[in-house]
Parts: C-alpha cells; structure tokens; sequence
C-alpha cells in the first residue's frame, strides 16, 4: 500500500522535483501543498492550496499523512515562522516522520572536508539563521529527517542555474582567478528529490542528518567554465577581484532593490541583471567540501554527472 506524503513548497523547484519524483514511485502518494496551487486530484497525487499560516487547517492534513517533506521556500523570516507552524501542528497530529529541507549555509564559513557532526553556525545571515531555527525545532521533534543540500542546480533553478547562465552570457562572471577557487558544492535537482524518497523509505535515517553534494565537486572557475561551454557562452571573461569588488559594494544593492520592486509590481525580475552580492562573492572563496559519504552509504545516493546535468540545464535555459 503506498504512503501518503505530504509535501510543503510544492509549487517551489525543489518541491516541484519531489512531488514528481514521489508520484512516479509505487511507494508514495504525494499530497502537494502551497499557498497558490489549486485543488486537484490526479492519478498519482492530489494538490491542496494551503495557508502554512493557518496551523487548524494544517493539523488536519497532518492527522491524514504517513510523512511529510518540508520544502518551504521564501523570506527568511516567514519561513521560520512556516517552520515553528508545521512542528507544532505535527506534534498534535500523531508525529507523523518530517524530511526536512535545511542547507549548507548552517555550517557557517567552515573550511575544510564537513561531515554532519560538524559545529553549525547561523552567521551567513538571515538565511542561516531560518535555516538552523528549523533544525533545532526538527532535532527536539525526533522524528525527523534533515537534509543538507549545497548549491542544488538543474533545469528550472533560478539561484545556480538561471542566474548564474545570465551572468556568464553577460560576461559578468567568468574565470575569478583565486576569487573562483571554492569549491562549488552542487547537487542536482533531481539527485535531492531521491534522496528524499530514500530518507522516507530507510528506517535507519530518522533522527539523523544527510549532506547533500556531489562526489568531486568542481571549483567554481570550473563549474563557470564548464557551464559557459554548456551555453555556448565562451570564450569566458577573466574578472579581476576589482571588478568582482566593485560589483558587490556598488552595484549590488541597487539592483536588488530593483529586483524587489519589479516583484512588488508584478514586472517580470528575470529581464534585470542579476546582482552579486558580498555572501555569493564569498561563498565562490570558501574552501568548503561537503562529505556526502553518509547518504551514499545509508540512502545508496548517487549522483548525476555534472556533464549530463549541465547539458540538461543549458537545453532548459534555451
């Protein structure tokens, strides 16, 4: 008999990849949830409009679930209050098991090859600090799962596929010299939402935390480069660490406010130049690599290669 999951920010990338990666399993019934999806029922699934707000209407679903993956995505601030909602409303409803979406920003500006039992730390920023609010609130739930992606790139993601495909045909972006020496610890889309349906078939992964990167990340210089020949973008611009500079203390904030007026507004923020702010300047330094050996032993993750996923990516973004 298959399970009924229930899965918050469906209408989200993320969410979107899981509903469909649970719907085409024998295993799982996925119930989508967002706040603009409507109502329907399909052979595989039903899609519910749901108010993470409303903690009443919330409990209700709960009571009916086997699981639930909690792909909440927006403003930090009301993602943390979505997150402090589902756990209440879970610890009422019977305590069904809850995959938890968390990220890499919660081991701070780490250094080194990171394990789970690593020092977590909310000093990123807002971001970080929704994110770690809501393992604390998954940890002392018990029943939960938490999944730790790094950059999660594939067809449909704005923030490592779409932005950074305008930025480097915008030659914006490009060989960053020691700028671009990090480690770009990417996953693909596709490669999170099965660890998801892993995470909710394997009794043993309850109670513990799973990174989420592909074995042998690329430095960002390579991921740029390999991108770009995907695109057809090259040759790549050299960008000194002056440019990169002047960019994120002086261009930065500007077009972010822009970018947030064109969404008030209604304007399509995609037409913008994307703005590279101080955190991405940093994060494409840090010298971070996620250790994945946990999920590939316990869930039997594998990971797409980032060859096929780039070619997949680059046909997408047209």
């Amino acid at each position: 008999m298959s399970r009924s999951i229930l899965v918050l920010g469906a209408g989200g990338f993320i969410g979107r990849h899981v509903t469909a990666c649970l719907a085409a399993s024998d295993w799982a019934r996925p119930i989508a949830t967002g706040r603009h999806l409507p109502a329907g029922r399909t052979e595989k699934g039903t899609s519910l409009r749901l108010d993470i707000t409303d903690e009443a209407a919330l409990e209700r679903i709960l009571a009916g679930v086997d699981g639930v993956v909690n792909c909440m995505a927006g403003p930090p601030p009301a993602v943390q209050c979505g997150y402090e909602t589902l756990f209440r409303a879970a610890e009422k409803a019977g305590r069904p098991v809850i995959v938890h979406l968390s990220s890499m920003a919660v081991y701070g500006n780490a250094t080194g090859l990171i394990g789970e039992d690593a020092g977590l730390d909310d000093g990123q920023g807002p971001y970080a600090v929704a994110k770690l609010a809501g393992e604390r609130l998954a940890a002392d739930y018990r029943r939960s799962i938490v999944l730790r992606p790094g950059c999660v790139y594939g067809p449909g993601g704005e923030q490592w596929s779409g932005r950074i495909a305008r930025l480097l045909k915008a030659r914006r972006i490009g060989d960053l010299g020691a700028g671009g020496d990090g480690i770009a610890n990417l996953v693909h889309v596709e490669d999170v939402a099965r660890a998801v349906l892993a995470a909710l078939q394997n009794e043993r992964a309850e109670g513990r935390a799973f990174n989420l990167a592909m074995t042998g990340a690329p430095t960002w210089n390579d991921y740029f480069l390999q991108f770009a020949k995907a695109l057809g973008a090259v040759p790549i611009a050299r960008i000194s660490e002056r440019r990169i500079a002047f960019e994120t203390r002086f261009i930065a904030a500007p077009l972010k406010i822009a970018e947030i007026a064109s969404h008030r507004l209604g304007l399509a923020a995609d037409r913008l130049p994307p703005p590279i702010p101080p955190s991405l300047a940093r994060l494409w330094r840090q010298e971070i690599r996620l250790d994945s050996s946990r999920a590939e032993e316990t869930l039997a993750m594998r990971w797409k290669p980032l060859a096929e996923g780039l070619a997949e990516t680059a046909a997408w973004y047209g």
